[in-house]
Order: C-alpha cells, then sequence, then structure tokens
C-alpha cells in the first residue's frame, strides 16, 4: 500500500477549524460530535479548566502541494487533557486509586471521547472520500500521534471511550487494552435483529410476557388516571425559555442524589436553540396542564440519544413515561431504527431495552500500572460477556 503523508495539528479548540471542515468527517455520525455541540461546550464553559477537560483536539491535513495551497482537514481526534475523571462513564476511579497508592500520577491524562456523553459514536475521524486503505492508515496515524503526546505531555494514559466495534481493530498494533463495559439500547426490530420494525406501541408490548406487558400498561394508565400527558417539542418549539425549564428540571436530578454532579452550564442550554436546534428532542410531561418533568435528548439520522432528565416533583412512573415510553412510541411512528437512552439502570432492560456490549481502549504507560489493568480487564471481558448472554436468555421478552 502506497503509504501517504499528513500533518497532523494539536489544537486548543475546536473553534481552530473551519466547520464545514469538520462536518465533512462528522456528516453522519451522532450529533454529539456536530462542530456547535462541542463549541458549545466550550464557549459556556462546560469544558475548559473550571471543568478540568482541557481540549487538544487532533487535526490531520493532506501534505499541501505548495506553501500557499490550503489545507484539507481529512481527520480528527476530539483529544481532551483531563486533570480528573468526572464526566466520562468508563469509570476508572479504582485504577485512579490504584495508582495513588502505587505513588504512580494519574492525572493529567488524556480521554479520546465526548464530554459528559456515553454515547457509542466514532472517536477516530476520517475523511469518507479516502480511500478504505488510507483511512485505516491515516486512523492508525492519528492514534500513534495521541500516545506521542501522552509522552511528551507526561500524561499517564490516553483512554479512548465509546468505540464503535469496528474501530477496535485499529488498536491491534498499539500497546493498549481493549474495554468492555454494557448499556441498554432499544432496537426498532421485532426479533433482535432478525425482524421488521413495529407497527405500533402495541406491537412493541406484544412482545413481552405477559406478566411484564400488564405492568407496562398499568404503569401507563396510573400516569392517565393522575392527569398526567407528554408531548415531543422538536425545532421552533424549542424555545430559550424551554430550555430555561429543562436547566432547571436538570439541577434538580443533580441536587436529589448524592452523587450528582453539574457539568453543564445554564448558558449552554438556553444557547442549544440557536445552535442544535434541528437535533434537540425535548419530552414534557404536565399534570393538568402544568410542565413539571422532561427529557433533554438528541436525534440525528435513525437513531435517537436520551441524555438528560429531571422533575420539579415526583410522580411515581412519571420517569419510565418520560425517558422510555413516550420516546419509544415516537421512535416507532417515525421509522427511528435505534435509541440510546444513556448510561446505568436495569429498570430500562426490564422495559425493552437490550444489554449492549461497548467498546474502550486504553493506553497505560506506566508498566507497573498496567500490568494490573490488564489482568482486571481480562477477568472484566469474560464475566461481561457472560452477563450479556445469561440477561439476553432472561429477557423480558416471549421469544
Amino acid at each position: 500500500m502506497h503509504e501517504k503523508t499528513y500533518m497532523i495539528e494539536m489544537l486548543d479548540s475546536i473553534s481552530a477549524i473551519e466547520p464545514s471542515h469538520w462536518a465533512t468527517l462528522v456528516e453522519h455520525e451522532s450529533p454529539f460530535l456536530d462542530y456547535h455541540f462541542l463549541r458549545l461546550l466550550e464557549s459556556t464553559g462546560c469544558t475548559g479548566e473550571l471543568a478540568g477537560w482541557y481540549p487538544q483536539i487532533l487535526v490531520a491535513y493532506e501534505e499541501p502541494s505548495s506553501p500557499e495551497a490550503p489545507k484539507h482537514v481529512v481527520g480528527a481526534l476530539p483529544f481532551y487533557v483531563k486533570t480528573n475523571s468526572a464526566g466520562e462513564f468508563i469509570f476508572d476511579w479504582s485504577w485512579a486509586d490504584a495508582a495513588y497508592r502505587a505513588g504512580i500520577d494519574y492525572y493529567p491524562k488524556a480521554v479520546v471521547a465526548i464530554p459528559f456523553s456515553p454515547v457509542s459514536a466514532r472517536k477516530v475521524l476520517v475523511s469518507p472520500d479516502l480511500p478504505e486503505e488510507q483511512r485505516t492508515q491515516l486512523g492508525k496515524a492519528m492514534i500513534a500521534a495521541s500516545m506521542e503526546i501522552a509522552q511528551k505531555q507526561d500524561l499517564s494514559s490516553v483512554h479512548y471511550n465509546f468505540l464503535q466495534p469496528d474501530e477496535v481493530e485499529l488498536f491491534d498494533e498499539f500497546p493498549t487494552y481493549i474495554r468492555h463495559t454494557m448499556q441498554y439500547h432499544w432496537q426498532n426490530d421485532t426479533a433482535s435483529g432478525q425482524g421488521e420494525p413495529y407497527k405500533d406501541f402495541d406491537h412493541f408490548l406484544q412482545r413481552f410476557r405477559s406478566k411484564r406487558r400488564a405492568n407496562i400498561r398499568r404503569e401507563r394508565r396510573k400516569l392517565k388516571q393522575q392527569g398526567v400527558t407528554t408531548e415531543i417539542l422538536r425545532g421552533d418549539d424549542i424555545t430559550e425559555e424551554l430550555m430555561a425549564t429543562m436547566f432547571g428540571f436538570y439541577l434538580n436530578t443533580i441536587d436529589k442524589f448524592y452523587y450528582g454532579q453539574q457539568y453543564l452550564t445554564e448558558d449552554f442550554f438556553l444557547a442549544l436553540p440557536e445552535y442544535c436546534r434541528d437535533d434537540l428532542h425535548i419530552v414534557i410531561a404536565k399534570q393538568n396542564g402544568e410542565a413539571f418533568a422532561g427529557a433533554f435528548n438528541l436525534y440525528k439520522h435513525d437513531r435517537l440519544y436520551g441524555r438528560y432528565w429531571g422533575c420539579s416533583k415526583d410522580v411515581e412512573f412519571a420517569h419510565f413515561e418520560v425517558c422510555m415510553y413516550t420516546p419509544i412510541e415516537w421512535c416507532i411512528e417515525h421509522g427511528v431504527m435505534s435509541f440510546e437512552p444513556g448510561a446505568g439502570g436495569e429498570h430500562k432492560y426490564e422495559r425493552g431495552f437490550e444489554p449492549t456490549k461497548i467498546y474502550s481502549a486504553h493506553f497505560i504507560r506506566d508498566f507497573r500500572l498496567s500490568h494490573g489493568i490488564e489482568r482486571f480487564l481480562t477477568q472484566e471481558r469474560a464475566a461481561r460477556t457472560q452477563q450479556i448472554k445469561q440477561m439476553r436468555a432472561l429477557n423480558p421478552f416471549k421469544d
């Protein structure tokens, strides 16, 4: 294979890249990778010094034909230097603790990830216009460059989080360890990859065993009896006032749980309608006409992503309706094929979200730490594979 030459630069802000150049890399990818979403995280203070997320975006250019020729962007990595492990959702707190006890500095480290977003999306971004062999070559070149940066900046590690399954192969020749974690994803498929899309919500419920199906219907019925209704807002219906309400719900959820941590600012929420309106998908719950709960989702192509939920008062079963049932109903009506509701929650499994393997890759510089992590991940991968196998065998579906 003819090896092409690429220039790889490190930029301290995505704003240093032309939006149109970035768009060519992420056109068919997750909305969390969109230029304006990442730019808003920077400009509204969600990332940066106070957050411990320092943008160091790696960008690859084709070698220009002359010094005067414009640079042609062909690849990128969303690379961030971190001084903590907050907002990553591929949890490595125990690794940081082990490093501390061994006298090893775990921070600063680096992640190739979308800040505060536990969503599956391509992280090694390469122009779709390149031939496949060159795409692979460039992808590996950017991974190698990220590891060189870790060496030069004395970073303990680089963590490539929420990779797409086919990206894992790019790491075969590097000294990285592959980790398997798990999320629950809903598929618009009557037979888990072998069937047709659902016709409506009742058609979806027919897949469940009778007891589980009756429980879901009971939950929805009780909400109606309490005067609860839901609506989905998109496009011009999403206003700054609505996003201010959503921010209030977001803060209520953070305050409710001891582990809650505010990652996003009010300015971020308020700016979303101007810059990311087409991707926004907001579910609002009302009781007797008054909004009391909501979910902040993003939508692109044939996939819906659930992100934040909150409420101003507790109403039994409202969380399930706002975060699962209403979005599923919408996905079926609009032919959306997948719904990723975010991290955690076995309650999702009981309501039709299937266990799905999540991949990450980890480059650990200090062999004293990497040796222990390798043993841990070998055991964790085996346990995770067995867990998913067992859960799929015992799923709530009657087939």
